[in-house]
């Protein structure tokens, strides 16, 4: 059995046909075409499939396509587009933050999330490392992230 429905994406509305168990981030990819957030490990841990929900950053591998009708999804294509999102992968690129690749759209989507929430220069080192404490990075390692991270916090908005 299938349901239709429609998911506000990065602003903009998607009509979706979805099974009840289909998963936010199956519908993300494969009805709306978003390919930014991607499959890590399934079951939270790895952060590689983070999005928003309302602002807030969420597991898209543990969400329910169904139980985001009526709320606000955001993808790293919709948040890089202008704004913090897009200053923060501006900031990724100058701290060497990115190498493969895999893990930076669920990592600046955290990073997003938590840059919306404070004020210009205020998030503190500690701030960024526990909104960033669930995502896995195995190819560039912390520090260029936690760099970028804090440069795009202090930086004007």
């Amino acid at each position: 059995m299938t349901t239709r429905m429609t998911l506000r994406v990065n602003g903009s509305d998607h009509d979706v046909t979805v099974a009840p168990d289909t998963l936010l981030l199956d519908a993300l990819r494969y009805e709306c075409g978003l390919t930014g957030a991607k499959l890590g490990c399934g079951t939270g841990d790895c952060g590689a499939c983070t999005v928003t929900v309302d602002g807030e950053a969420v597991n898209s591998c543990l969400v329910y396509a169904l139980e985001c009708e009526g709320h606000a999804v955001e993808t790293v294509e919709g948040a890089t587009a202008g704004g913090i999102g897009a200053l923060v992968a501006e900031e990724f690129v100058k701290a060497d933050a990115v190498q493969c690749g895999f893990c930076s759209p669920g990592i600046i989507m955290s990073a997003c999330a938590l840059l919306a929430r404070t004020e210009p220069g205020a998030a503190t080192d500690e701030d960024i490392k526990e909104a960033l404490a669930g995502n896995l990075c195995r190819c560039t390692g912390y520090l260029p992230i936690l760099d970028a991270v804090r440069r795009a916090s202090g930086a004007p908005r």
